[in-house]
């Protein structure tokens, strides 16, 4: 048996990596990941996580492409100048052009508990963040744990008919992240805040 501090050890020590790497992920090594994903627990076991692996180079352009050109958009409006922008957005598409592969995860609400208030379904729709969240978790763990490197980036959310446009996905699916995955590449893990600053016992202000 493995012992639990290497364990615990070990989940603390995954990093993201801000910088992929030039080797290759095979698909299978994706696929045993993934299986470890949709391990994690979900709202009512509805398992409403989807993902799309993304790994022919093509497609990865034209989405990442069609992707940048709508942030592109939104920098403007922030009143960035263009040579900003230029910069932001070059760095970021090179970025996830070098990763082997892009694994694009989304949510569906098809399995989820259907209210007739607004109050229950908001909540409801959280609870399926929630769950492809923890599928994710999973993700990045099974991959640390194979030696391959991931970065969990948010990007989706800021173009979601984008991504279901390119990815031909239906429009019931709702992408949430895309995990970029390489082979080595740089990690970086930033300090975290202080238990005590983030946890207490019993009341908030009661220190542990």
């Amino acid at each position: 048996m493995i012992e639990t501090q290497k364990i615990l050890s070990f989940i603390s020590s995954r990093a993201s990596a801000k910088i992929p790497g030039d080797g290759e992920v095979s698909l299978n090594e994706v696929v045993k990941a993934l299986e470890v994903a949709i391990s994690a627990p979900s709202a009512h076991n509805a398992q409403p996580w989807r993902f799309v692996i993304v790994k022919d180079p093509k497609v990865k352009e034209e989405l990442i492409g069609e992707m940048a050109a709508l942030w592109r958009e939104d920098l403007r409006k922030d009143g960035l100048d263009e040579g900003t922008i230029d910069e932001i957005i070059k760095t970021s598409t090179e970025r996830s052009m070098k990763a082997s592969v892009i694994i694009v995860v989304c949510l569906t609400m098809e399995d989820m508990h259907k209210y007739p208030d607004d109050r229950r379904q908001a909540c409801e729709h959280t609870m399926a963040v929630q769950s492809v969240a923890a599928a994710i978790e999973n993700l990045l763990l099974a991959l640390h744990a194979m030696g391959i490197s991931a970065c969990w980036r948010s990007s989706a959310l800021f173009a979601p008919e984008v991504v279901k446009k390119v990815l031909r996905m239906p429009d019931s699916f709702e992408p949430q992240a895309i995990v970029e995955v390489s082979r080595g590449g740089f990690s970086s893990k930033p300090p975290r805040k202080p238990l005590s600053e983030v946890a207490c016992l019993n009341f908030w202000g009661n220190p542990i």
